[in-house]
């Protein structure tokens, strides 16, 4: 009996695993704002961009590429 319980269990763990491939016309969905973490939410964004800006040592550009290493 034990072992009919483990058995369901680990089926159910299983099924509970499985990855489900995103379709591309999916993709518009995930990438909207909302999506994200922390949504829309103002305060977060501006969380993130402080922690941004402090690992940088600077201020403004945050829309250019690279790192604060220099190298591009």
């Amino acid at each position: 009996m034990m072992r009919l319980v483990l058995l369901f269990l680990l089926g159910v763990l299983l099924m509970g695993c499985s990855g489900k491939k995103v379709k591309p016309w999916e993709k518009e969905n995930l990438a909207q704002d909302i999506m994200q973490y922390g949504g829309l939410h103002p305060e977060v964004k501006k969380f993130e961009a402080h922690v941004y800006f402090s690992k940088e040592a600077s201020r403004g550009g945050s829309g250019v590429g690279g790192g604060g290493c220099g190298c591009n």
